[in-house]
Formats: C-alpha cells, sequence, structure tokens
C-alpha cells in the first residue's frame, strides 16, 4: 500500500469517528445552556402561596406583539414548557373566582382592547398549542398596558399588601396585571 493511500484510509477513518463527536459535542454545547432561561417567582398573600414557573424569552432586538407574538392568536407567555401558577387556597382573579389547584396560562394579545386571559386545568405540557376551552377553569379580560423596556419576560408582583397583589406579565412595553384577593381568614 502506498503512502497516499495510507494516508487517504487515516484520513477517511478520522473523518468516520471524529466528525460524528464534533458534531455531538457542538449539539450537547448548545442544549447545555437554553435560550430562555427558566424563571419563578412565589408570594404570599394572607395564607395563601402562589408560585409562578415558567421560561423567560429575550427579545433580542425583535418585534415582540404582533410579529413574535401574534395578534389574535393564543399564547403562552413563556416559552418552552408551559408557564403555571399555584395557588394554594381558592382566590379571585380581577374579581372572578379561581379554585386552589395548579394551572397553565395562556394569552391572546389584541392590538387593541383588552386582551383574554385564560388559566387552564391541564399543566405539565408544552407551550403549544393551546389545550382548549374545554380545560379552562378561568377566562377573563385584562385591559394591558405599557411600560419600559422589559428585555427578558418577567412575571412579578409589583403590589403585594396583605391579601391584596398584582401579578404582572412584562416584556417589551407591554403590562398584563391580573389583580389578585387572597382569603384573609384561615
Amino acid at each position: 500500500m502506498s503512502w497516499s493511500q495510507t494516508t487517504s484510509r487515516f484520513a477517511t477513518i478520522l473523518s468516520l469517528v471524529i466528525l460524528p463527536l464534533a458534531s455531538l459535542y457542538g449539539q450537547e454545547d448548545e442544549m447545555a445552556i437554553p435560550w430562555s432561561q427558566k424563571g419563578g417567582v412565589t408570594q404570599r398573600l394572607a395564607w395563601t402561596d402562589i408560585s409562578i414557573t415558567y421560561n423567560r424569552p429575550v427579545a433580542r432586538g425583535r418585534d415582540l406583539f404582533g410579529n413574535i407574538v401574534k395578534w389574535g392568536r393564543i399564547w403562552n407567555p413563556g416559552a418552552d414548557s408551559a408557564t403555571t401558577v399555584t395557588f394554594s387556597t381558592n382566590v379571585t382573579i380581577e374579581g372572578q373566582m379561581l379554585a386552589a389547584g395548579r394551572y397553565t396560562v395562556w394569552m391572546i394579545p389584541q392590538e387593541s382592547g383588552p386582551w383574554p386571559v385564560m388559566f387552564s386545568n391541564k399543566v405539565d405540557i408544552y407551550h403549544t398549542p393551546y389545550p382548549g376551552e374545554a380545560h379552562d377553569a378561568l377566562r377573563l379580560e385584562v385591559v394591558p398596558s405599557m411600560a419600559s423596556h422589559m428585555e427578558t419576560l418577567a412575571w412579578y408582583f409589583a403590589v403585594a399588601d396583605r391579601e391584596r397583589g398584582e401579578l404582572r406579565m412584562h416584556w417589551g412595553e407591554t403590562v398584563v396585571a391580573l389583580e389578585i384577593v387572597a382569603p384573609a381568614e384561615d
């Protein structure tokens, strides 16, 4: 066997072994750090514990509402796994009763006017597709407001005063605020 044939075979063997490993390494590296980091917030109102878990998409200079998030289409405000909220007792949200439990949160962004907000009984699911109205535990409408830019989607309590709180979803310049009232007696 000539030197060039030996070199050629050696190069072929290396490419069969090293290239797949390099490709696998690159995939693992990309998968190790997700684009949307996991986040969460917990808050106690009166005797009620509230927790939200979600993945936090980043704006990265993109037009958000009307582009990345389409007007009039159901959206889970987060990324990857569906955003989940848990209430340890019954609460009222925007004046409507919601039983203690764990729910996924969905919205329908509108170019103008109120946005439908849904709390679904379907949990441990991906952020698409929406599980359907048959699984809604609560559906209400909220008028969004504008605020300073929030690069990474955030859920937070802007107000937490004894039994009342204001839970906000804030991304870009858009804020959807939900008034939550928990029972004051135990």
